[in-house]
């Protein structure tokens, strides 16, 4: 098993640690009604524009399970002390098994160096693996880590949000607002507007979820989480920002993070590594 505690310094240094390390560690303590249902009767036919905000955002999740498997691109942004640093990723994600694979590219470091590799994420319920995760592991090791374990539930430390934990997080909105229609790759979405709470979001949650993001919810300096949530006429969630912020040694820290959504019923095929193959060493930051 993998025992690590990832740190990062104040001001600058706290925005490029996830692009040096490609993780980022939460060293702070993340109006509306409590958990729905979040079930899905997966007619996937409702008018979700005459439905109640709370309504549709609260079956999100249960929605996408319905659906299965889809592909994502993902954006994360973090900004701290004057510093902006973007991370990219890209692959697919199985919503039924909570399952997912994701190719994530860090920005150039501050020599300007762009040669590196891209980290290859596979994201399991409780669980995030890593490869070509830093320095001084092999090449053909993965490192572990426990996301329940997280003090943001990896809702930001491998650079991506856990596209379910995005979902998941919309039952805990309050002070929705329907923005209206508009249209996405060609596809008709209807936009809400809201604040989500972190600790209404993980008793309303999925099982396989809840331990991330109680995890979270007990991390986080701030509960509220700011987030626009598109959904296409069958409910199903296309993009999602979420607006994170945390205290750090130095100035508060805001992380952007964007889901897109696309290619739903995409077959998804995820193989999680054996004991063997898991790096139990120290990783070197850099």
């Amino acid at each position: 098993m993998v025992v690590q505690q990832y740190r990062y310094g104040g001001g600058a240094r706290a925005a490029c640690a996830l692009a040096v390390a490609g993780v980022i560690a939460v060293t702070a303590g993340c109006s509306g009604r409590g958990g729905g249902s979040g079930g899905s009767d997966g007619s996937g036919q409702r008018a979700v524009a005459a439905e109640r905000p709370l309504d549709v955002l609260d079956r999100a999740a249960g929605v996408l399970a319905e659906a299965g498997g889809a592909k994502a691109r993902t954006s994360m942004e973090t900004a701290a002390g004057g510093t902006r640093v973007t991370i990219k990723g890209q692959g697919a994600y199985d919503f039924r098994r909570q399952l997912g694979r994701l190719q994530v590219v860090l920005p150039k470091d501050a020599a300007g160096a762009d040669d590196r590799r891209p980290i290859t994420e596979l994201l399991a319920p409780g669980a995030l693996y890593m490869k070509n995760r830093g320095a001084g592991v092999p090449d053909d090791k993965w490192v572990r880590v426990d996301t329940t374990a997280l003090k943001d539930g990896n809702l930001v430390t491998g650079g991506v949000t856990d596209p379910m934990a995005a979902a998941e997080l919309l039952r805990g909105a309050a002070d929705v607002t329907y923005v209206g229609k508009s249209e996405l790759s060609g596809v008709t979405v209807h936009h809400y507007r809201g604040v989500a709470d972190l600790g209404r979001a993980a008793r309303a949650a999925s099982p396989l979820s809840r331990g991330a993001l109680s995890a979270a919810a007990k991390g986080f300096s701030k509960d509220a989480v700011p987030f626009d949530a598109y959904l296409d006429e069958e409910g199903r969630l296309r993009k999602v920002r979420h607006r994170f912020s945390f205290a750090s040694e130095g100035p508060e820290v805001s992380v952007v993070s964007t889901l897109l959504l696309y290619g739903f019923g995409a077959p998804v095929t995820v193989t999680l590594p054996d004991e063997d193959d898991i790096y139990t060493g120290e990783i070197r930051q850099g």
